[in-house]
């Protein structure tokens, strides 16, 4: 396929935060968690976010541990749907970009080409599918860049040295550097493993280097930081939503993440 390297909205947000000294954060916030989720997003990209990553609910969301696993089904509970997240960002005046986390399952059952252009037409930069393998990413990765849909790939602590590159050459936006093996959480202490795949991707791309999973207090987001670019941040935003602080807490904990990056 085409390594066309165009820089679409989400990696040149990330590349700015990176070239004027800063580390990149990123919340993921579950879509259609809560009557104010939109407005919770606004007040996340206004508290300091570089990029949101909202969540489209699956049934089996098999990256995630059971903070994120719990508000999807409260979502789905709720009735929401990826049609209904994706009207609900259509629109939505956030200043930030935004991508889109969800499994392959959905991008499938509504067409990738219909699922790409939809992404696009809702305002969204970016798109994650954590369980679609690089070996069988081609299609989906050239009807996205036609779309202009950027899509994010992630790198596992276990890949061997020579898959580095390929993900590499091939992720848009930023390389997804997952901190450890097993599901999202919060973790009492960032793992080893972390530090290893940031250092690792970071000898191989000039793409930006964003570490998530265990990623889950502004000390541990500032520890990944000082290997790779930046930080995706899920369960400790989501617990909070799952908690009903609302819109000025969530944005509060982000606050928070902002402060300390920016002043390790």
């Amino acid at each position: 396929m085409s390594t066309d390297r165009r820089t679409g909205p989400l990696e040149v947000a990330l590349r700015a935060r990176r070239d004027a000294g800063g580390k990149c954060l990123v919340p993921y916030l579950t879509g259609g968690l809560g009557g104010d989720w939109v407005e919770t997003i606004q007040a996340v990209a206004a508290a300091g976010a570089d990029v949101i990553e909202v969540g489209i609910p699956f049934s089996d969301p098999v990256m995630d541990g059971p903070t994120i696993q719990a508000a999807n089904e409260l979502a789905l509970g709720a009735g929401a749907t990826p049609t209904s997240i994706l009207d609900s960002l259509r629109g939505a005046d956030v200043g930030v970009p935004l991508a889109v986390m969800t499994y392959y399952n959905i991008a499938y059952r509504m067409g990738l080409k219909r699922f790409a252009e939809t992404l696009a037409e809702a305002g969204v930069s970016g798109c994650i599918l954590p369980d679609l393998p690089l070996e069988e990413a081609d299609p989906w990765l050239e009807i996205a860049a036609a779309a202009g849909v950027e899509s994010i790939l992630l790198a596992a602590p276990t890949a061997p040295e020579e898959r580095l590159p390929r993900i590499c050459e091939r992720t848009r936006g930023f390389v997804y550097g997952v901190g450890l093996l097993g599901v999202t959480g919060v973790r009492a202490e960032l793992a080893t493993s972390a530090i290893q795949i940031a250092t690792r991707l970071k000898a191989v791309t000039d793409v930006p280097v964003l570490i998530g999973v265990g990623v889950g207090t502004p000390a541990q987001a500032v520890e990944a930081s000082l290997h790779g670019d930046g930080v995706v941040v899920g369960s400790a935003v989501v617990q909070c939503m799952v908690d009903g602080a609302g819109p000025e807490g969530v944005a509060a904990l982000v606050a928070g993440f902002r402060s300390a990056l920016d002043a390790s």
